[in-house]
């Protein structure tokens, strides 16, 4: 009976956790993002506006469009696509904040029937 005392107990403070989301603190600046390709680490950085999200990877530079769904969600439209895959909207979506990082979640914002929708996560660092 004691066992299961204890199990309701703890049950009650996970579920009462809520994560911090202070996403207006996001909305714009300069960010660090790190990532894998085929198993090797790489780091990108990108700077947002209320408009415009602009990367900056491997050398390149890549200007999207940003629409602001509501303070912690928004739809990337990329501004000169080079395929057709990249001509969809991505869904970004903050998840979580922290006083210098954003944890986020993003997929295709259209995706063809059929199509399995995936989602990754990421985790964005504030530089400026």
């Amino acid at each position: 009976m004691r066992a299961l005392l204890l199990l309701a107990f703890l049950l009650s403070l996970t579920s009462c956790y809520e994560s911090t989301r202070n996403c207006k603190d996001y909305k714009t600046g300069t960010f660090r993002f790190d990532y894998i390709v085929d198993g090797t680490s790489k780091s990108a950085n990108f700077k947002r506006t209320e408009r415009y999200s602009i990367n900056f990877y491997d050398g390149k530079t890549d200007s999207s469009e940003v629409k602001w769904i509501n303070d912690c969600e928004f739809v990337l439209y990329k501004i000169n696509p080079k395929s057709i895959a990249e001509k969809d909207p991505i869904h970004m979506k903050i998840l979580t904040t922290t006083d210098s990082s954003y944890t986020f979640e993003y997929a295709k914002a259209s995706f063809n029937e059929g199509e399995p929708q995936r989602k990754e996560k990421g985790i964005a660092i504030k530089i400026d």
